[in-house]
């Protein structure tokens, strides 16, 4: 027979329950206000708003294909950097910092996580950009002959073009990955840290080697925070706005040169035209932040689907 819950239990229970059923009616209630927002503007262009480039309200062209397709390049180019970057400092941090080094690394990352959007927009504009420009100049110099690297400029021109690789996705991607790094490296240093003490000393006592545990245990049991790490840092790469919009030049046309400059995403789109919109031209805008609201909420449940399938520490399972 089941023994009945203490009070305490009971009310913790229902605190629980009452938030989650919170967040699910706001977010449901925000979704049906963008989609009642955008209802207008959906009935009048169709299937046309979603491959239509320009965004021209003036001349009855709107569409978000242009900057759907930036904010997607941005997203990729900002995962792509900060994946790689996440996982080695969470497991430096986790296993092989000395004790005071590791304090002070998990402080700074912390801190990382606190920084306003506006100050890596100024870091990117005015500090990474004049330096990332040469970057920029060597890839499409070596790898040119790949389309997406190749930039519309002569590269024996006697006097470097400059302007031509500044305020570009690349540049944009970078500066976003350095706001998404910290949040992944949190999530996945958490989960680095619980990984069961007995199964790394029984690596080592079969002669494994400090890689080889990470290996073969601490990735295997951290494989969910991984996961959810790599997925919170993409959500808030796809609605990043105001360093986007202080480093990319806007272009409402589908720019397939991710080195050149010239881009746009929904967020930075939305800030940029917000304050000026009225009537359908606020309808549009709301129709292009529902379709960031359905993406975003798509990869939030392909996430919680992936992390529920690959838990933390099934991989070390016996």
């Amino acid at each position: 027979m089941r023994s009945s819950l203490a009070p305490s239990d009971t009310i913790f229970r229902l605190i629980a329950r009452g938030g989650g059923g919170l967040v699910l009616l706001i977010t449901g209630g925000i979704g049906i206000f963008l989609a009642y927002q955008a209802k207008p503007t959906l009935q009048t262009y169709g299937w046309k708003f979603f491959t239509e480039q320009s965004w021209q309200p003036e001349a009855n062209q709107i569409g978000v294909a242009a900057i759907l397709f930036g904010t997607v390049v941005i997203a990729t180019i900002a995962i792509a950097i900060s994946f790689p970057l996440a996982v080695a400092t969470s497991l430096y941090i986790t296993e092989w910092a000395p004790r005071g080094l590791k304090k002070s690394l998990v402080a700074v990352i912390d801190l990382m996580v606190a920084v306003p959007s506006i100050v890596y927009g100024l870091w990117g504009f005015f500090l990474l950009q004049p330096w990332i420009i040469h970057v920029s100049r060597w890839i499409t110099d070596f790898f040119g002959w790949i389309p997406i690297f190749k930039v519309d400029t002569d590269p024996d021109a006697a006097v470097f073009d400059g302007a031509t690789y500044a305020s570009s996705a690349f540049i944009a991607g970078i500066v976003v990955a350095m706001m998404v790094m910290p949040i992944a490296c949190a999530v996945m240093r958490e989960v680095f840290e619980q990984t069961p003490r007995g199964e790394r000393e029984a690596a080592l006592a079969l002669g494994s080697t400090s890689w080889g545990v990470v290996r073969a245990v601490v990735l295997p049991f951290g494989r969910g925070g991984i996961i959810g790490g790599t997925m919170l840092g993409l959500g808030r790469a796809l609605g990043e706005t105001i360093a986007v919009v202080m480093i990319v030049s806007p272009l409402f046309e589908i720019n397939w040169h991710v080195l050149q400059s010239g881009s746009i995403t929904i967020s930075s789109m939305i800030a940029l035209r917000y304050g000026e919109a009225q009537g359908s031209q606020l309808n549009a805008l709301m129709a292009a932040g529902l379709v960031l609201f359905v993406i975003t909420l798509i990869v939030n449940l392909i996430a919680g689907f992936v992390v529920a399938r690959s838990r933390s520490g099934a991989g070390t399972e016996i």
